[in-house]
């Protein structure tokens, strides 16, 4: 049976980066992807300036920044009135980080950058089109089950488990960690358009739109060509189908509605999905870790999930080789612990809060509460101090720079 220091469950951009930051410290990686190649369906693209930081240091950043967008502004709009109600530059963080901007670069060219390195590098195992069917915890080591494509069935040992296989995580629910939280009534609708929103309404390559009755945001990506491409999300109805939303009728009176053209827009992509708010009640149990969507969820306004997703794979990789390497004065399972002590309430205070209010700051339906919050907003991108503040906290610089003591409390 082969033994390996730590298997890693899931090759999106999580698991891609766990596996990485491991083996780069010389530990034996075995990577299990279920598909046989990485989803490139449209997902998470937004890369913020802390995550950047991450890439640098994995040699992946490079990479990152010439296959997207670079975006170093955002604004927020109300799409009632067509007023632009505040506009934030991330280069009032030049002095904070090396990378006062984001990259539009969507998360499976994040993976395959990262799987190209790890097929180079002689310690690591990949086993693409497998799934993970069982595994037990002795409390020595992880035996796993697994089965190929060809429904092959073979055993493989090691130190740790890591899951990242998404927000249905098997290996959370085979552990018996709780997934706490609430699904959002509606679903998001993502419809990608080759439309240049920037040339031709003036846009920049992040935007979001406030509207008691359906909001929107809008973005750009860079595409398979480099040309760009461009995803707006909307919410759907309590009632509408799924057929309904996505539907051509539906899909072009969406756009319509909120960007009039003369003529159809063209729509290369459609999807639909639920949203969720959900966060584990444990990071860990036992030789089995967490990290990603298989430990928290949330909405996407505001790009947050893959980037937490990344913090966390970094994280629990530096844990995790403290306690391979000897390196670690404290008991194990006190080391272990401390990743989910970390980055459990990181999590609530980042990402759940932030996400939860961003979405809420879009809906708002009373008009004395959207003026309110659109004073605020304007107000906060005025004054250098606030700006700051206001970005180091959503581009995640501040939840890295935040020590366990303080999450502690």
């Amino acid at each position: 049976m082969n033994e390996f220091d730590v298997a890693v469950i899931g090759a999106g951009p999580v698991g891609v980066i766990c596996a990485l930051a491991l083996a780069r410290r010389g530990h034996s990686v075995l990577l299990v992807e279920a598909e046989q190649s990485v989803n490139r369906s449209p997902r998470a693209a937004t890369t913020h300036p802390a995550t950047l930081e991450m890439l640098a240091d994995l040699d992946l950043v490079t990479d990152v920044i010439g296959s997207g967008v670079v975006a170093r502004y955002f604004q927020f709009w109300d799409r009632a009135s067509g007023r632009m109600i505040a506009q934030f530059d991330h280069q009032i963080l030049s002095n904070d980080t090396r990378y006062p901007f984001v990259v539009q670069c969507e998360q499976h060219k994040i993976a395959n950058f990262g799987l190209t390195r790890l097929q180079a590098m002689p310690k690591v195992s990949i086993a693409m089109q497998t799934r993970l069917s069982g595994f037990s915890d002795d409390g020595e080591r992880v035996t796993l089950e697994l089965v190929s494509g060809s429904e092959t069935r073979r055993r493989v040992a090691a130190s740790y488990l890591v899951g990242c296989d998404g927000g249905r995580s098997f290996v959370r629910k085979g552990v018996g960690i709780a997934f706490d939280g609430f699904t959002h009534p509606e679903r998001f609708v993502v419809l990608t358009t080759p439309f240049d929103f920037e040339a031709e309404k003036g846009f920049c390559y992040r935007n979001y739109f406030s509207d008691p009755d359906e909001w929107a945001n809008l973005f750009k990506v860079a595409g398979d060509d480099g040309h760009g491409l461009w995803r707006v999300v909307f919410p759907t109805r309590i009632d509408e189908t799924d057929e309904q939303a996505l539907s051509d009728a539906a899909v072009q009176h969406r756009l319509q509605k909120f960007f009039p053209l003369d003529r159809p827009y063209e729509v290369v992509h459609r999807n639909i999905y639920s949203v969720h708010q959900r966060v584990a009640a444990s990071f860990r149990k036992g030789r089995v870790m967490l990290a990603g969507d298989s430990a928290h969820v949330n909405n996407p306004i505001g790009g947050l999930g893959m980037n937490f997703g990344i913090h966390d794979a970094v994280s629990l990789a530096s844990s995790i080789d403290a306690v391979l390497q000897g390196k670690t004065e404290v008991d194990t399972e006190v080391d272990l612990d401390a990743y989910d002590r970390l980055r459990r309430p990181l999590n609530v205070e980042f990402v759940q809060t932030q996400t939860i209010q961003n979405k809420k700051r879009l809906e708002e339906k009373d008009s004395a509460v959207r003026e309110k919050n659109f004073a605020d907003l304007a107000a906060m991108a005025a004054d250098p101090i606030r700006h700051r503040a206001f970005l180091m906290r959503t581009s995640l610089l501040e939840s890295v720079r935040t020590g366990p003591d303080k999450t502690s409390r």
